[in-house]
């Protein structure tokens, strides 16, 4: 956990040093990004929205149980 959060504030300190975002598109006029031409946002629907939702909660649930049977098993 340390070492992810440690990691972390490096790249964002980094990145600042840098002069802010790290990349090479063209800033505009209000310090934004310029998107760039080859990508479209759109929409998502709701049931795309929902399947998300229960594929991120499905990752959640199995996470946590991989992390109770690794408690379990240092505690044998």
């Amino acid at each position: 956990m340390k070492i992810t959060t440690l990691a972390l504030a490096a790249t964002v300190l980094g990145s600042l040093a840098l002069g802010g975002a790290a990349s090479a598109a063209p800033m505009g006029p209000n310090g934004l990004q310029a998107a760039p031409a080859g990508i479209t946002q759109v929409r998502m629907s709701s049931s795309e929205r929902m399947m998300m939702k229960k594929r991120m909660m499905h990752k959640k649930m199995m996470k946590r149980r991989m992390m109770k049977r690794k408690m379990m098993m240092n505690r044998m």
